[in-house]
């Protein structure tokens, strides 16, 4: 089975920041070779819209069967809202619990995401986790792309 990983905006940023580059183009790898399907978001969109061209054309450089396009719903909406209500984090960070819930509700395998303030960070996912079972959701899991990477066996 191919795994679903969903995909924030600093996903697609990371491929061109010299910082990340290499584990996310390594990704991307694996989306080429058809091992995983990235999950992208109405949200994802629109966030991109703000981005560099580079930033912004460089999912449509690759085959639409790569992806699951999910969509913003009221459910989703309502779940973001709920870790801003608990204080998981601030409402500046609204898209990111968009993401988080999107992920949660479409029962991704695991988020993939470079923010380490907000998303990848192990206060912030016990959080988003707490308010999940609280609201009768599975728990996500939630990686930067140097955890999904495939290494050989020793």
């Amino acid at each position: 089975m191919v795994t679903k990983i969903y995909i924030d905006t600093s996903i697609v940023g990371g491929y061109f920041d010299a910082e990340f580059s290499n584990n996310t183009k390594a990704l991307f790898k694996r989306l080429e070779n058809k091992e995983i399907i990235f999950m992208t978001s109405s949200v994802l969109m629109q966030e991109l819209q703000k981005a560099p061209p580079n930033v912004r054309e460089l999912l449509g450089k690759y085959n639409a069967d790569c992806f699951e396009y999910v969509e913003l719903t009221k459910e989703a909406i309502t779940l973001a809202d709920k870790y801003v209500a608990e204080k998981v984090v601030g409402k500046t960070s609204i898209d990111d619990c968009r993401h988080i819930a999107l992920a949660t509700i479409y029962k991704a395998d695991v988020l993939a995401s470079w923010n380490f303030k907000h998303i990848v960070n192990l206060d912030r996912i016990k959080g988003y986790n707490g308010v999940n079972l609280k609201c009768g959701y599975s728990v996500v899991e939630i990686r930067s792309p140097k955890e999904l990477l495939k290494y050989d066996k020793d």
